[in-house]
């Protein structure tokens, strides 16, 4: 099982519940800028990684370590018990570890790369660059999680068969029967309940996928959003009764839904904008050489948090806040920019889907992306700034219903805004490039 946070149009990050990410290429002529690694969830650490994928465990999931040994102490079952119980723990994850990988492996054939898999007592969460395009891809990826399981299930009852040992219920569902009937009967279930329909678990996306080829791609989602919020109902009802695990998955079935909800009107909001819509076009910049004075004197006499490093026109690295407090604490104002800086960056073209770069602003540190045409610096992205474009548009357009719900036509009052703000970004450019290049003490060449 597995989460997911969002399925643009072809250019989005997302993590996959149960599984799934690909590459995207990038334009012609940007500097080559990564986003800094590390773990999707706090709190989670490294166990090692597989076929270039890091694999975390959650910190939570020691909890639930502790939940079987003391569970099993308390009902009398002994250390041994407790010692099996662990080991079954384990040999369960290793099977969502599998999992995981089943969708890795399929969206990795079809283009998508995978960042890594964090493990949560619920079960796995992949972080892909973002879905496979078109909903017969993301069907494919959505299957091959469930369809490693039944594969598991079906070698298992082979190698049982072939050692007479009984392979039906009674042979040990519960504790007291083998290891390999367990892993069996373990294996089978996380199939079968990982295809019940509760979005964004992969039943759900599934249904989103099968539904998408019918409906426009985020209609489905919020059909699917909406099952998944109803089957979370359903297992938190059963939860009160039985088992508190069922409890946990009601609240990771219900939230997860109701973010992809979320994350689906705001592609909506945005669906056909770029990157030039959103970018901040009024901003300082300083350079590698300049001191941190500067940048803190510039920060006080604005709002800018972030500032980008330029050498010329051309950015070499940004100066985020927290960096400018660090450095400012390690060093003091003298300290130059160069050596507070982080020359890994975040970068987007003024004309990529804004729906991408949205999922990467929000992943990025500090939330910030470099707009960058050819060489040069054209624009500032911020996740705030863009959730406030998306927040103005929603509005807008809610504004427009009301408006022709009770008087004659107007004219699209969204499209003027975009267009003026296109416009607005373009003659900022051109003022950018009509002025001269900013000097320095030193060069970096």
């Amino acid at each position: 099982m597995t989460p997911a946070r969002a399925e643009p149009p072809p250019a989005a990050d997302e993590p996959f519940h149960s599984a799934g990410e690909p590459t995207r290429a990038e334009p012609a002529g940007r500097p080559e800028a990564r986003g800094p690694g590390g773990p999707m969830l706090p709190w989670s650490w490294k166990l090692a990684t597989f076929a270039g994928v890091d694999v975390y465990v959650h910190g939570s999931f020691f909890f639930l370590v502790a939940f079987v040994v003391f569970g099993g102490l308390a009902a009398g079952r002994g250390l041994a018990s407790a010692a099996q119980g662990i080991l079954l723990l384990h040999a369960v994850f290793a099977m969502v570890v599998l999992h995981e990988f089943g969708h890795i492996l399929m969206a990795r054939r079809l283009g998508v790369r995978t960042r890594d898999i964090t493990l949560l007592p619920i079960g796995g969460v992949a972080r892909m660059d973002r879905l496979p395009e078109g909903p017969g891809q993301q069907l494919l990826v959505a299957l091959a999680g469930p369809g490693v399981n039944a594969t598991v299930a079906l070698l298992l009852f082979g190698l049982m068969h072939l050692l007479g040992a009984p392979v039906g219920l009674e042979g040990g569902f519960g504790a007291g029967g083998s290891l390999l009937s367990q892993l069996l009967w373990i294996n089978l279930s996380l199939a079968a309940f990982n295809l019940l329909p509760a979005y964004p678990m992969d039943g759900g996306r599934v249904l989103r996928a099968l539904l998408a080829m019918r409906l426009p791609p985020e209609r489905a989602t919020q059909v699917a959003a909406r099952v998944g919020q109803g089957a979370a109902l359903v297992f938190g009802a059963a939860g009160l009764v039985g088992s508190p695990m069922l409890l946990l998955l009601a609240g990771f079935v219900w939230l997860g839904a109701r973010a992809e909800y979320a994350a689906s009107t705001t592609r909506l909001a945005i669906a056909g904008l770029s990157a030039r819509h959103a970018m901040l076009t009024d901003f300082q910049t300083v350079s590698p050489v300049d001191f941190l004075s500067r940048a803190a004197e510039l920060s006080l006499a604005g709002f800018q948090r972030d500032f980008p490093v330029v050498d010329g026109a051309r950015p070499v690295g940004l100066l985020t806040r927290g960096d400018l407090r660090e450095g400012l604490a390690e060093g003091g104002a003298g300290r130059t920019v160069r050596r507070a800086m982080r020359p890994d960056f975040e970068t987007a073209g003024p004309g990529e889907a804004l729906t991408g770069v949205l999922t990467r602003a929000q992943q990025s540190r500090g939330g910030v992306l470099l707009v960058v045409e050819g060489e040069t610096l054209v624009g500032l992205l911020t996740a705030n700034g863009i959730e406030s474009l998306v927040g103005f548009m929603t509005d807008i357009r809610h504004g427009e219903r009301s408006a022709r719900a009770n008087a004659p036509p107007a004219p699209d009052a969204g499209a003027t805004f975009v267009k003026n703000r296109a416009r607005f970004a373009a003659e900022r450019e051109r003022g950018r490039a009509r002025a001269e290049p900013r000097g320095g003490p030193e060069s970096l060449s």
